[in-house]
């Protein structure tokens, strides 16, 4: 059952505040903008007591918070539309209009204007929280170096998106695993049972208008999937088309959790800023056809080789530290959009050392205090 709690504006950070205080405060903001789901909502605060990076998926709100005060020599760096929930799993593959396989960033919930340092920060403190739980076998500073690698190679070369095969096989290889089987696919989602409350008006237009005519009658069902997104509503379509399965997805969106933090919500008089597809469309970037915002719900097609980047899922003997160079290329494709090369360019000159390194490792370290606190209160 859904439920919508009493408008809440959202307030800047203040550092007493502690970790469950923050959560209670977002969520309240949340259940404004969107429809809860509890019972996925439950899930999800379990999820994060497992393991820290669940937890570190799941909060990018108090990551929102933090990172002004603890990474403030970076938090003044040149703004444009960022990902920020950007993570090592935040990664995964599509088809484009050509039917090719492509690489890249999946998930853009969180995209707003901030600090381009924040996605390079959090990209590699994810990698920290990755490579101390033993999911990657490279060191931090390694790490760190080849996602600023990337990152400033991609920016030299005006962007290129990653096409597998070809002169990508390397990628390909090592992501191939995390491509579904078919049958086991459609039949998990075959068996999802059909839902019958109401289906939101733009999220029905939106799922109706990304299928093809010839289908079927499409069926809806409810789906329980990611962790930062997890309890909000997601609907499924499902159809009969020509022989086979196909399958949309509708899920809901809500503005980015770093306008909540700034206060930005209150002060702009609305929340209706979602800006999902606007970085789509102006990254340097191979588009998936089936990915449309619809209102405040972002529509896409699910299929076996639609898959979000499992690092469990990947070969034992990979090439770490070429994996982490694609994705600080991949970050640079979304941050050409903005066309402040040169203002970029410029700020990293400032940057000496292994500045990346360091800040990566304060927020995996104020992460870290922030799921012990978690794992250690009474739910």
């Amino acid at each position: 059952m859904y439920q919508r709690s009493a408008p809440h504006d959202g307030q800047r950070y203040n550092h007493r505040v502690n970790f469950r205080k923050s959560t209670a405060a977002y969520e309240e903001w949340l259940s404004h903008e969107l429809e809860i789901v509890p019972e996925d909502l439950a899930q999800k605060h379990k999820l994060m007591r497992e393991a820290i990076f669940p937890f570190f998926r799941a909060t990018f709100y108090r990551w929102s918070q933090l990172f002004p005060e603890v990474c403030a020599d970076c938090a003044d760096a040149p703004e444009l539309l960022a990902v920020g929930d950007l993570h090592v799993e935040n990664f995964g593959t599509w088809r484009d209009v050509e039917g090719r396989l492509i690489w890249g960033m999946n998930d853009f919930d969180e995209v707003t204007r901030m600090p381009y340092t924040i996605d390079l920060i959090r990209l590699a403190a994810s990698a920290h929280l990755a490579i101390d739980t033993e999911q990657l076998r490279i060191a931090h500073r390694d790490a760190c170096g080849a996602i600023l690698g990337g990152y400033k190679a991609c920016l030299d070369a005006g962007g290129l998106p990653w096409v597998l095969g070809g002169k990508h096989a390397w990628l390909y290889e090592m992501v191939k695993p995390i491509l579904r089987d078919p049958p086991l696919y459609w039949q998990k989602l075959e068996s999802l049972p059909t839902y019958t409350g109401r289906i939101p008006g733009n999220a029905r237009r939106g799922l109706e208008r990304m299928m093809p005519r010839e289908c079927s009658k499409p069926r809806i069902a409810h789906r329980i999937a990611g962790l930062g997104s997890l309890g909000r509503q997601r609907f499924v379509a499902l159809a009969d088309y020509k022989g086979g399965m196909l399958c949309r997805e509708a899920k809901a969106l809500a503005p980015s959790a770093w306008d909540w933090a700034r206060g930005l919500l209150k002060k702009n008089g609305g929340s209706e800023k979602i800006r999902y597809q606007k970085a789509l469309d102006t990254a340097v970037r191979t588009l998936d056809p089936f990915v449309r915002l619809q209102g405040k719900w972002i529509v896409r097609r699910l299929a076996p080789d639609c898959s979000r980047i499992d690092l469990a899922a990947l070969p034992r003997e990979k090439d770490e530290a070429r994996l982490l160079h694609a994705m600080g290329w991949e970050t640079a494709n979304l941050h050409l959009g903005a066309r402040r090369t040169e203002a970029i360019r410029a700020d990293l000159g400032k940057r000496h050392g292994n500045w990346l390194h360091k800040a990566a490792e304060k927020m995996a370290a104020a992460t870290t205090k922030d799921w012990k606190e978690w794992q250690t209160a009474k739910q």
